[in-house]
């Protein structure tokens, strides 16, 4: 076949056929969804086990703040410990302890064991979501790398659309613990295939301390830079998410709108994430950076402007937010690369660090948001303007001291 999972012979280096099977990608593509379609998944049985505890939805809604916080805490101790312990053996334990809070979870009968496990169940579903990134740096050169995550995460842009859609259909015919007994099962099962992995090359003994490393990586340019990118388009995806809900309420649309609005801007993720990956390989990824930024900041500003308009329909914010996943589906692959292409010597523990900044800085735009919901519209086009400034900020931070020794180089 010319095409597995959309990575063409003409992106791979030298003319070869990049050397990943389509298990391969399977396994690594199932890591990066797992930690999405554990968070939403359960989502559709709020009123079921809201009825089942015997509890109001505050207790209900704060499993799923827990587990996002158990999300943010835990992926730099994964990092911290697969770089230490290596990838195999630390991500199996992670998938392990997942497994088994999946389980606890299917048979809980109070709400303290339902929040208790949603945060054991958060640490341990980070330990995939940080470690398949890592994989992918030390298993493949620089310009691979980039076509496989090109090719993987557009895929965790369907999490969202199908994990309740599956959440729907298990409860219903099989009550809402077989939420959690599925989670079960396909957790056991990526532990399975993580032990059929080959162990990993016995490494020379790291010359650096957990300090160093860390400090190495504050005092990166490329990694620093790139990160912030990566959070702040990831910020905006957030604002317009927890925005979007109140703004179409306030217009007059219905749960059944609100939900098919998501679509649109799920395909235009898939289809940034597609085209970018074909043109990186035909531009290279500066050039198509660069072009992603300014289709990123105009459609913000178009954003801005109808926000702050007196709209009746949602199709003026909708569109141009498409252009902006259009954007982040095609730019997400590119800064990740970088970022962590940049740290070779601890690709765990910079995906960790960048996966932790990443989810704290969307949680604060989308906590503004919400902090003033009665003014959504206006506010997450503010929002969108605010990320859309520090993203330019990382591009330039990214990008300044290269294109000053550059110079330099020219004038000698």
């Amino acid at each position: 076949m010319r095409l597995i999972f959309g990575i063409t012979s003409t992106s791979i280096l030298n003319g070869r056929f990049m050397n990943i099977a389509k298990t391969q990608l399977f396994y690594l593509a199932a890591l990066s969804m797992l930690g999405f379609v554990a968070t939403d998944m359960y989502l559709p049985a709020f009123k079921t086990l809201e009825a089942h505890f015997a509890t109001g939805p505050e207790s209900i809604a704060l499993s799923l703040s827990i587990f996002l916080a158990g999300m943010a805490s835990g992926q730099l101790l994964w990092g911290l410990a697969s770089d230490k312990f290596g990838h195999r053996n630390t991500l199996a334990t992670g998938l392990v302890l997942f497994s088994l809070a999946s389980l606890g979870l299917g048979f809980s009968q109070e709400v303290w064991q339902l929040l208790t496990l949603r945060f054991i169940q958060a640490i341990g579903v980070c330990a995939p979501a940080v470690i398949w990134q890592a994989m992918v740096i030390k298993r493949y050169s620089s310009s691979v790398s980039q076509q496989v995550f090109a090719s993987i995460m557009p895929l965790v842009a369907l999490s969202p659309a199908i994990a309740p859609q599956l959440g729907v259909f298990l409860m219903s015919h099989f009550g809402w613990s077989s939420i959690f007994i599925f989670l079960t099962v396909v957790g056991a099962a990526l532990t399975w295939m993580t032990l059929a992995q080959p162990k990993d090359p016995a490494a020379e003994p790291k010359q650096t301390s957990i300090k160093q490393d860390i400090k190495g990586l504050f005092g990166s340019r490329v990694y620093l830079g790139n990160v912030l990118m990566f959070a702040m388009a990831s910020a905006c995806f957030f604002a317009y998410l927890t925005g979007m809900p109140e703004i179409m309420t306030s217009m007059g649309y219905d749960a059944k709108d609100i939900g098919l609005s998501f679509v649109p801007q799920t395909i235009a993720f898939m289809a940034g994430g597609y085209f970018g990956k074909r043109y990186v390989a035909k531009l290279g990824d500066s050039k198509v950076l660069k072009a992603l930024l300014a289709l990123f900041t105009v459609s913000s500003i178009v954003m801005f402007i109808a926000s702050q308009m007196n709209i009746s329909t949602i199709w003026p914010v909708l569109i141009p937010f498409c252009f902006i996943a259009v954007a982040n589906g095609a730019l997400y692959p590119i800064v990740v690369n970088r970022a962590l292409s940049s740290c070779k010597n601890s690709p765990a523990t910079a995906a960790g660090l960048q996966n932790s900044l990443q989810i704290c800085i969307s949680g604060l735009a989308s906590a503004l948001v919400a902090a003033f919901a009665s003014q959504a519209l206006p506010t997450t086009g503010f929002v969108a303007v605010l990320c859309t400034l520090g993203l330019l900020a990382g591009y330039l931070f990214s990008v300044s001291k290269v294109e000053v020794n550059t110079e330099l180089v020219e004038e000698a």
